[in-house]
């Protein structure tokens, strides 16, 4: 049994794999700091100097009575929310992750496309050699203009 588990791990497959979750798990750390520390502050601002991380409802109260200022004074008073905000910036991590994927996948379409057009391929001849005085004519001459022999 774990000659036939060390096969499957040593194959090309899992490793491809294996790299392809750890790349993820940092693009998805690069997008969520793109998304909370790019993004958000010219929304906040744009939409009234607002932080999409503290929008939130509460449903039960905590220890200290609110209302709660952020969402962290809340959830550290013990309070039940609804944190509707963090939803909106996880919405908005997901467009930019899927936008991305896309400008990638099109780039590497385009790439394949490219390398699959062959730049060595043969071109068809335009000239020919005359087969009397070996002189370079077009290939739809009937006679050498240059020894006036018939092709």
């Amino acid at each position: 049994m774990f000659e036939e588990f060390k096969k499957f791990a040593v194959r090309g497959n899992v490793f491809d794999m294996a790299i392809g979750i750890i790349l993820g798990t940092a693009f998805g750390a690069i997008t969520k700091s793109f998304v909370n520390d790019v993004l958000m502050p010219p929304l906040g601002l744009l939409f009234g100097d607002m932080d999409f991380a503290n929008l939130f409802v509460t449903l039960k109260l905590g220890a200290t009575p609110g209302p709660y200022e952020t969402l962290a004074a809340a959830q550290e008073a013990g309070a039940v929310t609804i944190n509707y905000g963090l939803f909106i910036n996880t919405i908005i991590t997901f467009i930019l992750v899927a936008w991305v994927v896309f400008l990638l996948i099109k780039a590497i379409n385009r790439m394949q496309a490219e390398s699959e057009v062959d730049p060595e391929a043969p071109v068809e001849p335009t000239t020919k050699d005359c087969s009397f005085c070996f002189t370079e004519i077009p290939i739809q001459a009937v006679r050498c203009p240059h020894c006036t022999s018939e092709l």
